[in-house]
């Protein structure tokens, strides 16, 4: 008896190929651009606001990876599922591009190019907490509620609103608040769920 290609069970090892070498470009990206402010400091200017939305993007990641672990109690994956997955892992590569472009020559330094890509950062940014929703469903009710509260959904909500403030607005006092309230919180979430146990 012939066996179907699509019948055969598919679990999380073969899932993590794929996931940690678009997550390690990403963190690969982000640590190269970040560093080229020490290497060759007079080839751009640095802007911290911008700076600290590289630091905030790499701590996300981290975060998500970490996370991701979590999807080994999926036991049979099907391709919507793996598709989704790619999808929401290139989204944050091409967060990471958008942040540390190849180029800035056209650009008088980070300041002037954070605030003429804003619109593509925080639309991006903001679609990536979307997809996280996403991303948790597919764990499952039971997984949902042994490990979330409401301050889940109210995060997710927060941040994407926050996200679409931001593309709109070029209110300079709001992106420095607004990068020091996202990594600040993000510290904490983290500490609530992994380290204080």
């Amino acid at each position: 008896m012939k066996t179907n290609v699509a019948d055969l069970p598919i679990n999380f090892d073969h899932i993590k190929t794929i996931l940690g070498i678009i997550l390690g470009l990403s963190i690969t990206h982000l640590l190269n651009g970040i560093f080229k402010f020490v290497q060759h400091p007079k080839l751009a200017k640095p802007y911290w606001v911008h700076l600290s939305w590289c630091l905030y993007v790499l701590l996300l990641i981290i975060h998500f990876w970490w996370w991701e672990s979590q999807l080994r109690i999926i036991t049979n994956w099907n391709f919507a599922e793996y598709f989704f997955l790619f999808f929401y892992i290139t989204v944050y590569y091409f967060l990471c591009s958008l942040l540390i472009p190849n180029d800035i020559d056209e650009y008088n330094g980070y300041f002037n190019y954070f605030y003429s890509r804003k619109k593509w950062i925080f639309g991006t940014l903001g679609v990536s907490y979307i997809l996280d929703y996403v991303d948790t469903y597919i764990k499952g009710a039971a997984y949902y509620h042994q490990h979330y509260n409401i301050e889940y959904p109210i995060r997710g909500i927060t941040h994407f609103a926050l996200c679409i403030v931001a593309m709109n607005t070029n209110n300079k006092k709001f992106h420095s608040i607004l990068v020091i309230v996202f990594l600040a919180y993000e510290l904490s979430y983290i500490y609530r769920l992994f380290l204080n146990s």
